[in-house]
């Protein structure tokens, strides 16, 4: 490997600096040639071999689900990329550093708290984060209100409470229920969280207005485009899931304590529902006990599909492999326990 590696630097000093990297651009290019025939002879024989199976009224629930996921999550990823990139550019780090405490410990429940005041869904609960980690607030609180933002927003507890009228339990369940899985999620990264597994975003730091106005608009550039891959490879699975699971599992799992808790804390990871509408969702499953549909409020704004996607683009795979698993635990546990008091 070395002697290659000699062997082509000796060769481009023979060159020109105008032909330095042509070999490897041309290389790249026959790579990318060959990947994108594969990927359409893949695409073609998948075509050939899902046709016959799949009906028009499954790829019509498909599609819809899809662009629904897309349509409702759009506005608030761009809201949120443009306030991340805002606090990026605009809010100097000293803010962050008067308004939470200076130990991380008394920070996250600070963050958590802060997270009613984001008029959000999860999809802008991301780069919102990642904002505030750029401007040097610790990992443990910036995830706290990651979690906490989407779920205890005000927006969010007036439609959990239209959706279930004469029951303010539910939404008293759903803040408190949410707010203390924000927060033990946040202590737990403290404690238990290493450096190398989160990828902590990293911006330069504009001065005077024409650089301000220059990094906002290039942090903005930076996120959309990459929040928005993720989101469609979250919407498509969503739809995927939505469209390929039968109703009748989900009819005869409610009468069982335990599966319907577990199922419906599994089908709000899968459906993908923005926070602001799931309350509608879990008000019709009415043949869930109250404890189970809290649950699908609790884990839905903080572990789902579109959501997972977005954590690894943001703050690396090994991020969310560790992340993922934790506060599912904690939301279904907390909600369990929460919806238990309730009962």
């Amino acid at each position: 490997m070395t002697e290659r590696i000699g062997l082509r630097a000796a060769e481009e000093e023979l060159l020109p600096p105008a032909e330095w990297g042509r070999g490897r651009g041309a290389a790249s290019g026959v790579r990318a040639a060959w990947a994108f025939c594969a990927l359409a002879a893949v695409l073609v024989l998948g075509r050939a071999w899902a046709a016959p199976r799949i009906g028009a009224r499954a790829l019509d629930a498909w599609a819809t689900t899809f662009v629904a996921v897309c349509v409702q999550a759009l506005p608030f990823l761009v809201f949120g990329v443009a306030l991340s990139a805002a606090i990026t550019a605009f809010v100097p780090a000293s803010v962050w550093r008067r308004v939470l405490p200076r130990r991380p410990g008394a920070a996250v429940p600070v963050a958590g708290v802060m997270g009613a005041v984001l008029p959000g869904c999860e999809c802008a609960s991301v780069p919102v984060a990642s904002g505030l980690m750029a401007r040097g607030v610790a990992p443990a609180a910036a995830l706290t209100f990651l979690l906490a933002a989407p779920a205890i927003n005000p927006i969010v507890l007036v439609a959990t409470a239209v959706a279930f009228p004469g029951r303010p339990e539910m939404v008293a369940g759903r803040f408190a229920a949410s707010l203390l899985v924000a927060v033990l999620a946040g202590w737990a990264w403290l404690l238990l969280g290493r450096r190398e597994w989160l990828r902590v975003p990293s911006r330069p730091h504009a001065h005077g207005a024409a650089g301000r106005l220059d990094a906002f608009r290039q942090a903005m550039r930076h996120d959309i485009m990459h929040a928005g891959g993720f989101l469609v490879v979250g919407a498509a699975a969503a739809a995927t899931i939505n469209a390929a699971v039968p109703s009748e599992w989900v009819s005869s799992a409610a009468g069982n304590a335990v599966v319907s808790v577990l199922l419906l804390a599994v089908l709000a990871v899968l459906m993908s529902i923005c926070s602001e509408a799931d309350a509608f969702v879990a008000a019709s499953l009415s043949q869930f006990s109250t404890t189970a549909r809290l649950t699908f409020l609790v884990v839905g704004p903080m572990v789902d599909l579109k959501l997972i996607a977005l954590q690894a683009g943001f703050f690396g795979r090994s991020f969310a492999v560790r992340f993922v698993p934790l506060t599912f635990c904690l939301a279904v546990g907390v909600s369990a326990l929460v919806g238990g008091l309730l009962t």
